[in-house]
């Protein structure tokens, strides 16, 4: 199974760095990971919303321009969607049976544009409350991972 994960910005501090390395390590034995960081627009706080949405737009273009034609394409948002890490693990299996890529997007500070959204078959969120990219990025990785071991029927989940 192929997964990718499509994130706007990079990872900055190295203890993030580690801790995903530690994680696409462990996933290797389950999938093949690959990983697009597309480059954030900066986005001060005293930003106009026309001027946002333009943010979202062209990190929303940079973000298209790495999602295959058949792919299956999960937005990370922050209203929408949560299952527990079973359901993950069976949503996991669903995607494989599909035999498609299956593209995981995160985001910037600003959110995703109207087009990344059209381009989703689903939307998933971690929790209701916000968090930046390179924790949702960390997040997703050991929740892949935990999804596979959960699957796999191996110790790990608890």
């Amino acid at each position: 199974m192929t997964v990718r994960i499509v994130c706007v910005g990079k990872l900055k501090e190295r203890y993030f760095e580690d801790a995903c390395a530690e994680f696409i390590k462990r996933l290797s034995r389950f999938c093949t990971l690959e990983i697009a960081e597309v480059a954030d627009e900066k986005a001060p706080e005293s930003l106009h919303p026309a001027d946002e949405d333009l943010v979202r737009e062209k990190e929303g273009k940079r973000i298209l321009k790495n999602i295959g034609q058949k792919d299956f394409v999960t937005v990370l948002a922050i209203d929408d969607r949560q299952m527990t890490s079973e359901a993950f693990a069976s949503y996991l299996e669903e995607r494989e049976t599909e035999a498609r890529p299956l593209t995981f997007v995160i985001g910037g500070s600003l959110g995703l544009s109207p087009e990344v959204y059209a381009r989703a078959n689903a939307k998933l969120s971690f929790s209701k409350m916000t968090f930046p990219h390179r924790i949702a990025r960390l997040l997703l990785l050991e929740q892949l991972y935990r999804g596979f071991k959960i699957r796999a029927h191996e110790a790990y989940h608890k």
